[in-house]
């Protein structure tokens, strides 16, 4: 036994080398790199928070099997922050890559920017009144005689920067323009600032029209 490994030490070492070689040019051959946009998700924001201005969207490089880069699609990658430990203020995360998701035999090589700024905010919750927006004029000898909203307020919640300028909310436009009859109209909410949320979507615009001498 001792013979075996001690005849041609050199060419079984040279062997094994060539093998150890040729293992990893398989394994590196046709990787290459690629630059994808990856979602940011931001999680565990303590109760009583809101997260008034952040970044959508990080760049990242990642490395891999050219054959495994070309198949990746956009929701196989991401890039997740855990906020639990955040207090209202503005945070400077730094994100390494631990915080990017990938499928697994790929590499994330950069990350871009690694450090983001956030802007936290207390929340604060408004009860608000809806004001239904009514452009146009009834048909000649028709006139309005009441409009009613339903339900005539509704709470807002989000950034408090944000919310305490909100007085009032607008339904979308209403075209009553030539009606002769009373109508009801299911209105969106006219409501922009996709920071703030609104218990509900739409309202209820009932307008009653009545013929006049």
């Amino acid at each position: 036994m001792n013979n075996f490994f001690s005849q041609n030490i050199w060419l079984k070492l040279s062997s094994l080398a060539f093998a150890t070689v040729l293992w990893f040019f398989v394994i590196l051959s046709g990787r290459t790199e690629t630059s994808m946009e990856a979602t940011l998700s931001y999680v565990n924001l303590p109760p009583g928070l809101e997260i008034m201005d952040s970044p959508k969207r990080v760049s990242i490089v990642i490395e891999g099997q050219e054959r495994l880069l070309r198949s990746l699609r956009q929701n196989e990658i991401g890039a997740t922050i855990d906020l639990s430990n955040t207090r209202a203020g503005k945070v400077f995360v730094t994100l390494t890559k631990d915080n990017i998701i990938v499928p697994k035999m790929l590499t994330v090589n950069s990350i871009d920017p690694e450090t983001i700024s956030l802007k936290i905010e207390s929340q604060l919750t408004k009860i608000v009144t809806v004001k239904p927006a009514v452009v146009g004029l009834p048909q000649k000898g028709f006139a309005i005689v009441e409009i009613s909203v339903v339900p005539a307020q509704i709470s807002l919640s989000g950034p408090k920067s944000a919310v305490v300028k909100v007085y009032s909310i607008k339904t979308e436009p209403i075209d009553i323009n030539g009606i002769n009859a009373d109508l009801t109209y299911k209105a969106n909410l006219n409501l922009t600032d996709t920071n703030i949320k609104k218990d509900v979507n739409k309202v209820e615009v009932n307008i009653t029209v009545k013929k006049i001498d």
